[in-house]
Order: C-alpha cells, then structure tokens, then sequence
C-alpha cells in the first residue's frame, strides 16, 4: 500500500480510472445525490481521491475547512460536490450569488467551471464564469436573470460588485482555491475585499499548497474553527517523481532540449520570459518538433487555444512562463524540462507539480550551465531534491534519459502550427471570443516574471 499521507496527484475533476492506484468510497457513499453521482459515473469517475474523501463529509456539514493539497489532488470536487449538494435545487435571486468559487488566474477558473458546470445542471443549479479579459455581456447577463454558483478570478468579481452587478450579502459558501498563488499574484485586497462582503455566518474552504504569512492571515481572519485536511505538504510531493540535473554546457543547450523534448507524450518546457518562450518554441518547431508557447502576453484566445492543443494532444510540446503555467491542470504530463532555472525552492515545486499526476511517472529534468550550478544548488536545498548534476549531451544517454531522438531538421510551417490550434470550436465558453473587451482586470503578474 501507499504510505500514509501520500496521495496519487490526481487531476482537477478530469481523473481517469485506469490511473487510480487504490479505490477510495464511492461518491453516493459520501452523501452525493444520485444525479450528480450519474454524471461522474458516465465521465468514468467512480471513487474518491484521498483529499475528496477526507474532505467532502467535512464540508457537507458545513463546517469551515482548510485543505492543504498542492494543484492536482483532485481538490475541485473536494470542494465543488459539497457546495452544490448543500445547494439543494437552484433558486438564486437576480444579482444574489449562493456560492462563490475564487480562483487566481482566468485559466484555472475556466477549469473548474468546466468540470462544476454538467454536475450543476443535473440538479438544476446556475453557473457563471466571471473572468477578466472577457466580455462581461453574458456575465452581466447571468447575474440579472439569477445565478446560483459563481466561478471568478478577484478582479473582476470585485469590479461587478462596485458596478452594483453583484452582491454577496446572500452568500452560503465561499471557497478560495490556490489561495497561496493569489497571495502571490497580489491579490489578497480584492480577497479581503470579497470576503468582507460575505456574511460572517457562511461557510469557508480555503485550499493552499503552503501556508504563507498572507494566507495565513485570511485563515485566521475569515475560517471559524476550521477542520484541518493535509493530503500532502508540497515539500513531500517530490518524492513521488523522478529528478535529474543536467549539467550542460551553453554550445550545446540548445540542441539537448531538442533531443530532450522530442518524445512520445506530453512535455512542459519552463521558460524565464515571455520572449524565451516564444523563441524556444519557433526554434523547436524549425527544428521538426511541434511546440507551442504559452504566455501572459499571449490573447486570451490564443492561450486558450493553445492550452486545447495540447490537452488534446496536436501541440505535444508547451513552452511556458511560471505564471502561464499556473492555469495548466493536464494529465499525463510525463516530461517537465526547466530549461531555465526556476526563480526559487516554491517556483521549483509549482513547475515540478505538473507531473506525476493521478497515479501516473514523471520526470522533472533541469538544464543548469556551468555559471548557474551554485545557484541551482540552493534552488533544490529549498525544494528538498537531493540530485547533483551530471553531464549531459546529445546522443544515446539523452534518448536512455526520457526517450527523445534527435529531431530530422523537417521544419514544421507557421501555416501548419496555425492550422493546429486554430478553433475546430470547442463548446463555447461563457463570454465567448467575440467583442472581447480588453478592459476589465486581467490577472495581475509578478514583477517581471512572465
């Protein structure tokens, strides 16, 4: 058996069973309606990872709850099966959330409104995303005819607030996911903003990875004799994968990510800046491999589109920014390669958490030139990972390493990667792409760091 308080790092919502290494109960055993258990049932989710499991009774009660489960542990229906059964039917009035659901960046609350909305419509409850970057017609719309259950990134939500558009005075459960990336992005105002708004009476989740001065402050600030769930702390999470620290020198970088990359399955790429992601993907691409970027300065659609790609498999290959990649919730991530050094220990452990996922192997590879090595050294002390570097170059060792054969130099077109995440149209999302108002409050980004 697994060992005590480790957990098989499933995906938000989208678990696949064939990857569940130990059944937990089943959803119907821990109080969910049948209706909501049949949806499950037809998506192939059948039994509860350890935080749902855990957790759900808990929040059933109504009790406040703080869960302590890093990106992947299957927190969404931990929190979102509780708030919708409490629920009971739908019923909000005009502009009165019952339910609001806080996430940090727009991608991750696309997410868990995807996986919310088909549960919420079997028993007749009312969704919204409310998101930043996005046109706020159908949002105003929602909200007039009467919503029950808002998903929001804090920015936006606190600009339909002061426009009179919503109102938490009538609020029966607030949750805050990832409420140590919204400390981190700067988001804690709006947060306290939010929470001020929400009767003192109505129930708290918060789910952190760590538990920063910040968050800890909200904790105690805004949860009420919480229950305490820790499915693992983010420190642990490391030992469930493998890790390798490749020394390699500046002549050679460029083809050894090429090699690295170029392998069945899916790859994460860590990029410092927005321009390196750009770059390091049109050179993969010259070089045979599909590769797509993803980034803050990116539109929101494009992102979106290119996030489907690779969630569906035409784009196998992500070159990403560490706050772009904070959206990313994808299984079957087998391969995160840091071609640049993360800024720290915590950066280390969010890039690494985007593998290993629901039971499955990942690798975490990080490229570290001769200046970087004292640097990296600490990086990994703060992460916990006990791997020196070892020398790498292109050839056989790299093909033993994660399966990548040298690329054939075929280049791969601009029309061609285009062709790829152009919209075979996915079912359109709440506020569509059309007349997209560039207003609002886009999530904030730290310094520099893109």
């Amino acid at each position: 058996g697994r060992p005590r308080g480790e957990h098989p790092h499933g995906s938000v919502g989208l678990d696949r069973p064939a990857h569940r290494p130990r059944r937990g109960p089943r959803f119907a055993e821990l109080g969910v309606p049948e209706a909501i258990v049949a949806v499950l049932d037809a998506q192939g989710i059948t039994t509860a990872f350890p935080i749902q499991a855990a957790a759900i009774p808990d929040a059933m009660s109504g009790r406040d709850l703080l869960g302590r489960g890093r990106t992947g542990s299957g927190k969404t229906l931990a929190f979102g099966l509780p708030a919708l059964t409490r629920l009971g039917t739908g019923g909000a009035a005009p502009g009165h959330p019952r339910v609001v659901l806080l996430a940090p960046t727009r991608e991750l609350a696309m997410q868990v409104h995807d996986v919310l909305r088909p549960l919420a419509g079997a028993v007749g409850v009312r969704t919204v995303l409310v998101a930043g970057g996005m046109s706020y017609t159908p949002q105003l719309r929602a909200l007039r005819h009467g919503v029950d259950v808002v998903v929001a990134t804090p920015g936006r939500l606190v600009d339909l607030v002061e426009r009179g558009a919503a109102r938490l005075d009538r609020v029966e459960t607030v949750v805050l996911d990832e409420a140590d990336e919204m400390a981190d992005m700067g988001f804690v105002p709006e947060v306290t903003r939010i929470l001020d708004e929400v009767p003192a009476g109505a129930q708290h989740l918060l789910f952190s990875a760590t538990l920063d001065e910040q968050v800890d402050g909200l904790v105690h600030r805004y949860l009420h004799d919480p229950v305490v769930h820790g499915v693992d702390s983010a420190r642990a999470s490391v030992t469930t994968m493998r890790h390798e620290v490749w020394g390699v020198s500046a002549r050679e970088r460029r083809q050894v990510i090429a090699q690295a990359v170029n392998r069945p399955g899916r790859t994460i790429v860590f990029v410092r800046t927005q321009r390196d992601a750009d770059e390091t993907a049109e050179r993969l691409r010259g070089a045979g491999v599909m590769a797509g970027a993803l980034h803050g300065g990116l539109p929101q659609g494009m992102r979106a589109r290119v996030l489907h790609a690779f969630r569906a498999g035409r784009v196998p290959v992500l070159v990403a920014t560490d706050v772009a990649a904070r959206g990313i919730d994808v299984d079957d991530v087998s391969l995160v390669l840091q071609a640049d050094p993360p800024h720290d220990g915590k950066d280390y452990l969010h890039r690494a958490g985007r593998t290993a996922r629901a039971g499955t192997d990942g690798l975490v590879a990080s490229i570290v030139l001769p200046r970087q090595r004292r640097r990296m050294e600490r990086i990994l002390r703060e992460a916990g990972v006990h791997e020196r570097p070892h020398g790498v170059r292109p050839g056989e060792r790299l093909a033993e390493l994660t399966g990548g054969a040298e690329p054939d130099g075929e280049p791969i077109s601009a029309e061609r990667y285009k062709a790829l995440i152009a919209p075979p149209r996915p079912a359109r999302r709440q506020g569509g792409r059309r007349g997209v108002r560039r207003g609002g409050r886009p999530y904030r980004r730290r310094g520099s760091r893109q």
